[in-house]
């Protein structure tokens, strides 16, 4: 097995790891933060918001940088493994964390939805397209991957159209999607069943 893949694999391995950051910056909230209704942008926030403020909104910021280059590299690195269409979508969706987190919610609203907007979509699309790609090699992987993807789209679909519990769907539709690429990866570095098509 290259180089490549196992560090591709290995970045994807560490991304759960932003569940654990972001219940400390969520802890550390002055004015309290609600996992249900208040949104993980709000973390992120550089100045105290109407409700609350993050202290530890730098670690935020950064961390939705760090967990979307691990996602885009680890893609491009994994291309072999995944195909084109797929890491492509997942590069956008990295890039797309990378921008969230260079555009606070507090700086430019607009600017601040229209960055994260394509990883709400992209994530989804990319499980989906990976469960029906490994569905014949690696059944039980490809089911999960399906089930997340499908999860995670609905759950993106309501934080947008419902005004309660945005921060509970916004959950569902985004820490799925850091397991599942992490399930992707240890499977890849199995001997002998990391191997899948290469074609989009």
């Amino acid at each position: 097995m290259s180089r490549g893949l196992v560090l591709g694999a290995a970045m994807w391995l560490v991304r759960p790891v932003y569940v654990v950051i972001e219940l400390v910056v969520a802890a550390a909230t002055v004015g309290g933060h609600d996992l249900t209704d208040d949104t993980v942008s709000e973390l992120g926030a550089v100045e105290c918001l109407q409700t609350l403020c993050s202290p530890r909104h730098e670690l935020m910021n950064s961390t939705f940088v760090a967990i979307g280059l691990l996602l885009a590299v680890g893609a491009l690195l994994l291309v072999g493994r995944l195909g084109r269409t797929v890491t492509a979508l997942l590069v956008v969706a990295g890039l797309s964390s990378v921008a969230t987190g260079l555009a606070p919610i507090d700086g430019d609203v607009t600017l601040h939805a229209v960055a994260a907007a394509p990883l709400f979509v992209c994530q989804p699309l990319a499980l989906l397209l990976l469960g029906r790609r490994l569905w014949r090699t690696h059944g039980r992987l490809a089911v999960a991957l399906l089930l997340t993807g499908t999860v995670t789209a609905a759950a993106a679909l309501a934080f947008v159209a419902s005004e309660a519990g945005q921060g509970l769907f916004e959950r569902l539709a985004l820490w799925p999607v850091l397991i599942a690429t992490a399930a992707v990866a240890v499977t890849i570095l199995e001997p002998g069943r990391g191997r899948t098509a290469t074609s989009t």
